[in-house]
């Protein structure tokens, strides 16, 4: 269970914007938030809402040239991450924060074996020697579920199937004991019965090792079964934040409430009609100076297109980024 005061996150008014030959574009717009021991947050948001962008901010794992992050703080174990040198976020990335990518066929080396990639972070970061670290990855390999893992440490990436390199990432992900863990959509590629024990395995690891997890994915019936706070964004900032149970009962911003009406439903014998969403992400050549979801929602009014609104408190826990109440039917107050 998370612990109620501490953090070991805590992200303020992160900003990201990326140099393009048509100009820039501000991916990530004063983004902050923050994560306790324990505790799972789940990102969610259409495609090119800046959740990855976000959380490979925080690490240095994007380019620069092109991706410059521009502000902020990113305060993890009493470093500013975004100030510290290269070679000690080098020792943090990998070693204290650990990382699973969408796709693992393209994660995974395919000329090293799965035990030399799961040693080398080992050795790198740990300590280990050759022997202690072959080791160490058999465990990993155990625990994550890979039956026969002593003798599977000498195969390559493309022996596994989809859902097994998965378990190798998070094997990798998990070898230097990581205080905090970021999975950026680590079930999009595989199929559901896969998706279901991939999910089933985290859920165990968190009990069993107590790491945060911040879990990135378009998927909120995933995020129902998994989260403890939720994290809505859109247009490169938070729109709502709220504990899961929160948010599902009683969302408040409009475009939560149209993402909840894009989930697949079944009544009777016959499905329900499929939700859309009309238009499109804004394209955003500048950092928004008004809501960036006012053209696409249905309760827009005059204040939308000249204030970008700030997270307003809903309950304990629970805010959002609109200016109007839709269950008063007026101008919410930041109050």
């Amino acid at each position: 269970m998370p612990d109620g005061g501490a953090t070991v996150l805590d992200v303020r008014n992160l900003k990201t914007v990326f140099k393009t030959r048509d100009g820039e574009v501000h991916a990530v717009n004063s983004v902050s938030f923050d994560l306790k021991p324990g505790e799972l947050l789940g990102v969610v948001g259409e495609s090119g809402s800046g959740k990855s962008v976000t959380m490979m901010s925080l690490i240095g794992l994007l380019p620069s040239p092109p991706a410059d992050v521009r502000g902020g703080q990113v305060l993890f174990g009493g470093l500013d991450l975004l100030k510290t040198d290269a070679d000690t976020l080098r020792g943090i990335r990998g070693g204290r924060i650990g990382f699973i990518f969408q796709d693992p066929m393209t994660s995974l080396n395919p000329v090293f074996t799965v035990g030399f990639q799961i040693m080398e972070p080992l050795q790198k970061h740990m300590g280990l020697d050759k022997p202690g670290a072959r080791k160490r990855a058999a465990e990993l390999l155990d625990l994550v579920g890979i039956p026969d893992a002593s003798r599977r440490l000498k195969d390559y990436p493309h022996q596994f199937s989809g859902g097994m390199r998965q378990r190798v990432m998070i094997a990798i992900a998990l070898a230097c004991d990581p205080e905090v863990l970021i999975a950026d959509e680590p079930t999009t590629a595989l199929d559901v019965t896969i998706q279901a024990q991939i999910l089933e395995l985290v859920k165990e690891l968190r009990q069993k090792l107590g790491m945060a997890i911040v879990w990135i994915t378009h998927d909120l019936g995933v995020i129902a079964g998994i989260a403890d706070r939720v994290m809505v964004m859109y247009g490169g900032q938070v729109v709502e934040h709220a504990p899961v149970k929160e948010l599902f009962s009683n969302p408040q911003h409009p475009y939560t409430r149209a993402l909840l009406k894009t989930i697949p439903g079944m009544r009777g014998e016959r499905a329900e009609t499929l939700q859309v969403i009309e238009g499109q992400p804004p394209v955003l050549g500048a950092e928004p100076a008004a809501c960036p979801f006012r053209d696409r929602c249905e309760y827009a009014f005059d204040l939308c297109a000249q204030q970008n609104p700030a997270r307003m408190p809903v309950s304990a826990g629970h805010d959002t980024a609109c200016f109007w109440n839709i269950e008063l039917a007026g101008k919410r107050h930041a109050g």
